[in-house]
């Protein structure tokens, strides 16, 4: 029995062993994809924010600009929210925190109006397929995210802005800061508000010359803003995705060969008494014989 009792560990060890093999390798290839989804995520971030800038300006030398974009609605009924997650599991929270976030987001809203999701990757979609909410869903868009991705998302939300299907639209991301810590983030992208300059006013100002002028300018970069905006966040989101996998596997590779140690302890003990029951039952029956 005690022999059976070995076997027994012995094959939870190896069962054990293959696992943490296989979360080491998860490791490794997420590590591998981090570097280059951060760098695409921090290439992204000089763009964005040079394109805000300039609406900032544009904003600021424009006057009366009418755009379906710039819209504010009185009558708010229904809330779009974009929800960026992973296609895949196995990153510890994250998935859960965005879901969360969104969530949290819709519960505070005091006005109780109507949502709507349109779901960027798979996680999104299977969670709020299930509760009647989804609009929309932009899932297996794969590691290396591109542009024309985010303009997809891009263009549907602005057409159903402009068709009053939302009457406002919020962007629900994970903000990557380094591989431990991604921040779940809220943020409105609809009706839009162009930025304003808050920062670089001690310096010396450049007066632009716009051509054709200020206003049709910033009228047709309205609409590549809100894509850039998609496409930072999709960026962001896939760095994160990356980082938290990344920790997730490591923690599950330490806590292996946690579970490897304590069975082999477990295990050398039960084989350790076996020996003792064998030693003892030899032992009583030399002494039975003598008598």
């Amino acid at each position: 029995m005690a022999g059976a009792g070995v076997r027994e560990f012995k094959r939870r060890i190896r069962s054990v062993k293959s696992t943490q093999q296989i979360t080491k390798a998860m490791k490794m290839v997420a590590a591998a994809k981090l570097r280059r989804a951060q760098e695409a995520a921090e290439s992204s971030r000089p763009y964005n924010e040079t394109l805000k800038g300039t609406l900032a300006r544009l904003a600021a030398v424009s006057f009366d600009v009418r755009h379906p974009l710039l819209v504010k609605r009185e009558d708010v009924r229904k809330v779009g929210y974009i929800v960026v997650t992973a296609d895949r599991g196995l990153c510890g929270g994250y998935n859960t925190n965005i879901i969360k976030m969104a969530n949290q987001a819709m519960a505070e809203d005091e006005r109780k109006v109507e949502t709507g999701i349109i779901a960027v990757g798979r996680k999104a979609r299977d969670f709020y397929r299930k509760r009647s909410s989804l609009e929309a869903e932009f899932i297996n868009l794969g590691d290396k995210i591109s542009y024309a991705d985010a303009r997809e998302v891009a263009q549907y939300v602005i057409n159903a802005y402009e068709n009053e299907e939302f009457d406002e639209v919020y962007l629900v991301y994970a903000r990557f800061v380094n591989i431990l810590r991604q921040i779940p983030t809220v943020t409105r992208l609809l009706p839009l508000e162009p930025p304003t300059e808050t920062e670089g006013k001690e310096g010396h100002q450049v007066d632009y010359i716009y051509e054709p002028s200020a206003e049709d300018i910033l009228l047709a970069l309205l609409p590549r803003y809100i894509g850039s905006q998609i496409y930072n966040s999709m960026l962001e989101g896939k760095a994160s995705e990356h980082g938290a996998r990344m920790t997730a596997m490591g923690s599950a590779t330490e806590n292996a060969g946690e579970i490897i140690n304590n069975l082999t302890l477990v295990m050398n003990k039960v084989r350790q008494a076996a020996i003792t029951d064998e030693i003892l039952d030899i032992v009583g029956g030399a002494e039975a014989l003598k008598k």
